[in-house]
């Protein structure tokens, strides 16, 4: 794995959405999250620039999922279901995107992935400290 990766072809499952991405600081900002709709997908995230990507086929074919305050854009194949990238709550200048769809990156390639906490965002609980990382994920192979 290259952490210092700045560009990455990616693409969903079934190969119906393709896109490139410019990555912020290469795979340095891989990330997890917690909060109720994160917790359920499951994936791992890194950063890029509301700029940053570009679809190169399949545009159409990208559904989009909003919740709660409706700021997140979360987007993914409605082919195959695989969540490609976001738009982020904490920080609408800047997506997220799905490690997995990076050409090349395995989530597994990650032996610890801080969890943010996403429960508490600071925009529900302004009056407190949240978040932060509320924990971080390992992944030990068996090999």
């Amino acid at each position: 794995m290259l952490p210092d990766i700045t560009t990455s072809r990616a693409s969903c499952h079934c190969g119906t959405v393709r896109f490139t991405v410019q990555l912020s600081d290469g795979l340095r900002t891989a990330r997890r999250c917690n909060c109720s709709y994160c917790r359920m997908r499951g994936a791992i995230a890194v950063s890029a620039p509301m700029g940053g990507i570009v679809v190169e086929q399949g545009e159409d074919a990208l559904a989009l999922y909003q919740f709660n305050t409706g700021t997140a854009k979360h987007y993914f194949c409605s082919k195959c279901g695989i969540y490609t990238f976001h738009q982020r709550r904490s920080n609408t200048d800047q997506y997220g995107v799905n490690v997995a769809c990076l050409e090349g990156i395995s989530p597994f390639d990650f032996a610890e992935v801080a969890v943010l906490d996403g429960e508490n965002h600071p925009a529900d609980h302004p009056k407190t400290i949240s978040g932060g990382v509320a924990g971080f994920l390992r992944y030990v192979s068996a090999q």
